[in-house]
C-alpha cells in the first residue's frame, strides 16, 4: 500500500490555500547556467493535471536540462519548480515515486536480466502484485522471449523498450519524456505513441520534449517551443494546424539562430 498511499498523499496536496487546484506542474523563472552560458533562461509555464504538452525545441535549445531538473536528476541555478505543490528540491523522494522518465539514458542496469531490473525498480516503488505487473508490461513491450537477457545483449531500439517499461511500472502519475522515440522501430514507435494516447485519455499528465514535429503535435493538448533556452512560443493544440506550426516553429528556429 505504501505506493498508493504515497499518490494519494500528493495528489491530496494539489491545491492551494483557496481550495483551486493546483497544477501539475508549476515552472517560474528557472535559469541554469553553465559557467556563463544559459542552458534555461527565465522559462516558466504551468501543466494542469491530465494535460499533455510537447516542448519542441532544437539540439541545444534546453529540452534535456529541463527535463533532468524536473525529474530531480540535476537542480536549478535559480527559479522555482512545484510538481503537484511539492518542491523537488525538498521533497525529491516522494516525488521520484510518482513520476515515470523516458530519456536518451535508459537508467538500466547492463548485467542485469530485463526481468532483474523490471524486479529492481519495481521493489525500490514498493509496487504491488509485481511478478504479474513484470510479466504483463514486458509482454506489453514486445520482450516477452528475452526477459531472461542481459540488457548488455539488447539492442538500442529493445533497450529503450525496456526502458518505457521500467517508466510504466509503478503507474505514475507524471510522465516526463525526453525525445522518447529514439531509436526505436517502427512497432515499438507505435506501440510507444498507443500508450501515449491511452495514458492521455485516462487523465495522466505528460510533458515531452522532442524535434519529432509530427508525432509532438499529434499528441499534445498544448504546444510550446523552447529556443537558446528561453520558451518563446506556447499554445492550445486545438487552435494551430500542424502544417501552420511547422512553419511557426522553423521560423522560431531560424530567429534563434
Amino acid at each position: 500500500m505504501a505506493e498508493t498511499n504515497t499518490k494519494n498523499q500528493i495528489l491530496s496536496q494539489a491545491g492551494d490555500a483557496t481550495g483551486n487546484e493546483l497544477p501539475a506542474i508549476r515552472v517560474s523563472n528557472l535559469v541554469k547556467t553553465f559557467g556563463n552560458k544559459f542552458a534555461l533562461n527565465r522559462v516558466s509555464f504551468d501543466v494542469k493535471k491530465g494535460e499533455f504538452l510537447t516542448i519542441f525545441g532544437p539540439n541545444g535549445a534546453g529540452k534535456t536540462t529541463l527535463i533532468r531538473i524536473l525529474s530531480t536528476i540535476s537542480t536549478a541555478t535559480s527559479g522555482e519548480i512545484t510538481l503537484y505543490g511539492l518542491s523537488p528540491h525538498k521533497h525529491a523522494t516522494q516525488i521520484r515515486r510518482q513520476i515515470g522518465v523516458i530519456a536518451h539514458q535508459t537508467f538500466l542496469y547492463d548485467d542485469l536480466t530485463a526481468e532483474e531490473n523490471l524486479r529492481f525498480y519495481g521493489r525500490l516503488y514498493s509496487v504491488q502484485g509485481l511478478p504479474a505487473k513484470i510479466e504483463q508490461i514486458i509482454t506489453d513491450v514486445g520482450l516477452h522471449l528475452r526477459r531472461r537477457d542481459r540488457v548488455r545483449t539488447f539492442s538500442r531500439g529493445m533497450q529503450q523498450r525496456l526502458s518505457i517499461a521500467r517508466a510504466m511500472l509503478h503507474d505514475p502519475a507524471l510522465l516526463l519524456l525526453d525525445e522518447p522515440y529514439t531509436g526505436l522501430d517502427q512497432h515499438a514507435s507505435e506501440m510507444l505513441s498507443g500508450w501515449l494516447r491511452r495514458l492521455r485519455s485516462a487523465n495522466r499528465t505528460t510533458l515531452m520534449v522532442t524535434h519529432d514535429l509530427e508525432r509532438g503535435v499529434d499528441l499534445a493538448d498544448r504546444i510550446a517551443i523552447l529556443t537558446n533556452g528561453k520558451l518563446v512560443f506556447d499554445q492550445k493544440r486545438s487552435q494551430i494546424t500542424p502544417d501552420s506550426f511547422r512553419d511557426t516553429y522553423y521560423e522560431f528556429v531560424e530567429k534563434s539562430g
